[in-house]
């Protein structure tokens, strides 16, 4: 009997009927950009100082301008513009008072001595925002002694992928792919709405949350469909531009910021085109695969006939197949299995922590761009352009190269370009921005190629177990990045990159420990993991011969 592979070599791999799925799906998939990196627009951070009531009206009467007002009534505004006195602390006096000059206001609060004798108090009566939008920062103020509600509000939504998605990936493989898809994209869409309309902090933070909990998981549900669908020639190159699409999404979601700068309007319209996606429940198949392994091959065999009349590939013996039941239950995942042996312990720690390491320069880059200064839109933009190369890259050297010196260089390279960044002048922006732009390309690159590695490095058995327990670092890497980035620049700007070079760095050497798996056929057992790293052709050829059939599915 074959496999359901063999079928698709018979009535199309990668045809009209994948492609058509393919797309659809790779909308999903840049739907998902506002969830994951919408803090940068929603959480927009503008420049920023105490309103000190009496300024507006003296500054009126002395017909100053904007300069010559803060110099006079900010504190620290001069040289230290940026300190902390400059954001989060006015002078302790009365603008009111009469008599004050025009050209030293301050003097009168002083007698004898210079402006930092003049005590100081926090913003009690508010902040004044130098935008002309509205973020979560200008609403709620978000700044000063509350500024860690920001991060929090990041780190919620990646709790959320945290917790979601184990349990999104047991309903994807209890109740079928097209369900699982269906019933994450309506609660997505339901949460992003609400969140709109909610009148306080607590409740945005809880219905981001909520969005987590299911936005990440019916992106992965995407990712796992589109790959079921296609042939094995092709499931590799479907998945990494199934990543790309997400970055098709940022452009997207940037320019959708630009157009309204209001974080609820924005909030609003990227979410409302998610309510269309429903409309997958006419468009999308079930995945053939997972009803194979439910036992439903007749709804299997009513899908792959609908394949081949749509890719115009009808074989003549199409109504006599009988799918082989792949075999299993054989041996019980544990997750000490994932630790057992000195090869499998190797390969889960230097995963577990590339998956962090991830995470936290990915997010960790884009949050830093947020805040660096220069025009966010057009940094934003060059920099998810660079993203590109990293699909395509991965694409031209896996199979010439392999995985392993490709995958370290990327991570090099983003580490290398985080210091390289941190020590260009701000004066030299341009410059800046490349760098980083570099560093945002290699995280990618190490991000997509630890998506497929991870499931080249485990046995059949427990393969999904160990995809899961090593990708679960990426959400904790999610949840540290926020704090990261806005806690450490309040320290200094470039520190954050400084953390990050060394993360990237350290990954980069761990994954050339890895064994390289280029050539090499999925492993069935924990022996065949701890003989990856041996050069042994004839036996490779031997497992390839008894396992082509069936374990190319799990790929």
């Amino acid at each position: 009997m074959p496999t359901l592979d063999e079928v698709l070599e018979s009535v199309g791999e990668f045809d009209r009927f994948q492609k058509q799925t393919f797309f659809v799906l790779c909308l999903l998939s840049a739907a998902f950009t506002p969830v994951y990196v919408g803090v940068v627009f929603l959480g927009f951070i503008p420049e920023h100082r105490c309103f000190s009531p009496g300024v507006a009206e003296l500054s009126h009467r002395c017909g100053w301008g904007l300069e010559e007002e803060l110099r006079y009534t900010v504190p620290e505004w001069g040289q230290h513009s940026t300190s902390f006195a400059s954001h989060c602390r006015r002078y302790d006096v009365d603008w009111n008072t009469t008599g004050l000059s025009c050209t030293d206001p301050i003097a009168a609060f002083l007698g004898h001595g210079n402006s930092s004798a003049v005590p100081l108090t926090s913003c009690r009566d508010g902040w004044v925002y130098e935008s002309s939008g509205s973020s979560l920062v200008t609403e709620f103020n978000l700044v000063c002694e509350d500024s860690w509600k920001l991060d929090l509000f990041q780190s919620s939504v990646n709790a959320g992928f945290f917790i979601g998605s184990v349990n999104i990936g047991y309903i994807a493989d209890r109740f079928g792919r097209k369900f699982c898809l269906l019933t994450t994209i309506l609660a997505n869409a339901i949460c992003g709405i609400l969140l709109v309309f909610v009148p306080t902090y607590l409740w945005i933070l809880i219905f981001r949350f909520l969005q987590g909990l299911v936005s990440k998981g019916c992106w992965t549900t995407g990712y796992i469909l589109v790959t079921e669908v296609v042939g094995p020639r092709y499931r590799r190159t479907v998945g990494i531009l199934y990543q790309a699409a997400f970055s098709v999404g940022l452009l997207v979601f940037d320019a959708i910021a630009y157009a309204i700068p209001h974080w609820r309007w924005l909030q609003l319209t990227v979410t409302l085109p998610s309510c269309f996606f429903l409309l997958y429940y006419w468009c999308l198949p079930e995945s053939p695969r997972w009803l194979i392994s439910q036992g439903k091959n007749d709804k299997a065999m009513k899908i792959v006939s609908d394949m081949a009349k749509k890719n115009q590939k009808m074989p003549s013996h199409l109504e006599d197949i009988k799918f082989e039941e792949e075999d299993g239950g054989k041996q019980t995942p544990s997750l000490i299995d994932l630790v057992r042996t000195p090869q499998m312990r190797k390969n889960t720690f230097i995963l577990m922590y590339n998956w962090f390491t991830s995470s936290v320069l990915y997010q960790g880059l884009i949050m830093h761009m947020g805040i660096a200064g220069g025009n966010m839109h057009l940094d934003f933009l060059y920099s998810a352009l660079f993203e590109f190369p990293a699909a395509f890259i991965i694409i031209i050297t896996i199979d010439r190269i392999g995985r392993r010196y490709p995958w370290a260089a990327s991570n090099l390279v983003a580490g290398a370009a985080c210091l390289v960044t941190a020590l260009i002048p701000e004066d030299i922006h341009w410059l800046k921005v490349i760098a980083a732009c570099v560093g945002r390309m290699g995280i990618t690159m190490a991000f997509e190629m630890v998506c497929f590695v991870n499931t080249e490095l485990y046995p059949t058995y427990i393969r999904n177990l160990g995809v899961m327990v090593c990708s679960a670092l990426c959400d904790v890497g999610g949840i540290v990045a926020p704090f990261v980035v806005y806690r450490l620049v309040e320290v200094w700007q470039e520190l954050p990159l400084l953390v990050f070079t060394v993360l990237g760095l350290i990954a980069g050497g761990l994954v050339l420990l890895l064994p390289e798996t280029k050539g090499r056929v999925l492993p069935e057992t924990v022996e065949d993991v701890e003989n990856l790293h041996r050069q042994g052709a004839p036996k490779e050829k031997q497992i390839y011969l008894h396992v082509q059939t069936s374990e190319v599915a799990h790929d």
